[in-house]
């Protein structure tokens, strides 16, 4: 006779508590999550605490509510269908490529590093190829930057476990209050960037960014496009609330 597997409780307990949050809708209160999983508060918010730090987990303005987090939805993003998200976020795409005549990124996180989807413009067919191909890290580049501003575990865990300057942290703090971030020179020399984020359900799901070479994209040129892409992508968002 086969001897059953020896469990692990706080793993045991950890998946029944992601379990119950997604069957909640996606969001669930301290004292439901205690009474339909059986534990006591105290271990259950125990738990929670460990979840949100590692980003599975997190927690919103003003909402007493635990959420799946964002290290939840990226593996439900690989289990899943990465063609959808490139359909979803095309029509952005391709309007913000037209209005600036520039290479626009389609990016997601993966793991503690960016990977990318989808490339239009290719002004640079082998860059292009290369990039498709792999992954990246957040420090430095624009889409990483985003990542790290606006995808609360992926960016405590982090800050947490490298030692970032003070200059980058700055500019994490930049991006989270002008909505959008920059890269000038830092990621690829003699090439600049803007890159905002794709949200979905008030989660950011992904990033866009334009990016191409500095003579062509100054940084006040890069300002501009910022606004022009955060418009584009709020319309796009609008069209699809009527579709659906």
């Amino acid at each position: 006779m086969t001897r059953a597997p020896r469990m692990i409780q706080s793993i045991e307990r950890s998946a029944a508590i992601l379990e119950i949050i997604a069957q909640e809708g996606g969001g669930a209160r301290l004292q439901d999550i205690a009474a339909l999983s059986g534990m006591g508060k105290t271990t259950a918010h125990n738990i929670l605490q460990t979840l949100t730090q590692l980003g599975y987990v997190q927690r919103r303005s003003g909402d007493m509510r635990y959420h799946l987090g964002g290290r939840v939805l990226n593996l439900s993003r690989i289990a899943g269908n990465d063609h959808a998200l490139r359909i979803r976020t095309r029509p952005a795409l391709e309007a913000i490529a037209k209005a600036s005549d520039a290479m626009v990124f389609l990016a997601v996180p993966s793991g503690d590093k960016a990977a990318y989807l989808d490339i239009l413009n290719p002004h640079d067919p082998d860059m292009a190829a290369e990039l498709l191909e792999k992954r990246e890290t957040l420090e430095g580049s624009a889409v990483g930057l985003v990542f790290l501003a606006f995808v609360p575990g992926l960016g405590r865990r982090v800050l947490g476990s490298r030692a970032l300057t003070r200059e980058s942290l700055n500019r994490i703090e930049d991006v989270r209050v002008k909505g959008y971030s920059l890269d000038i020179e830092t990621f690829r020399p003699g090439w600049n960037g803007v890159a905002i984020p794709w949200r979905e359900n008030g989660e950011v799901r992904a990033s866009i960014c334009v990016s191409g070479p500095a003579k062509i994209l100054p940084h006040h040129r890069l300002t501009q496009l910022g606004w022009m892409m955060m418009r584009q992508v709020e319309k796009t968002s609008v069209q699809r609330c009527w579709t659906n």
